[in-house]
């Protein structure tokens, strides 16, 4: 965000944090790669979930794990992890 102003959208995903996003808009000033390695699956072995902007948090990104489920909801270890 402090390079381009604004974070990457859902559709380029995490991966703009590897790579320079091929999908639009464009940022003006990607300088990156901004993480070392690839970014980490969550606990149970599962993609992040990357919502931008966010529904919870539209100034800003949602980001989620669907816990050892992998589904919306439940509860202990399938209990989703969130960022708010």
């Amino acid at each position: 965000r402090l390079d381009n102003g604004r974070y990457p959208t859902t559709a380029q995903g995490l991966q703009t944090l590897r790579a320079a996003p091929t999908v639009q808009p464009l940022p003006n000033n990607w300088q990156g790669p901004y993480l070392r390695k690839e970014v980490p699956l969550d606990p149970w072995r599962n993609s992040y979930i990357f919502i931008s902007p966010g529904t919870v948090n539209p100034t800003g990104y949602d980001l989620l794990s669907l816990g050892a489920d992998g589904e919306y909801g439940g509860e202990g270890e399938d209990l989703d992890v969130v960022s708010w």
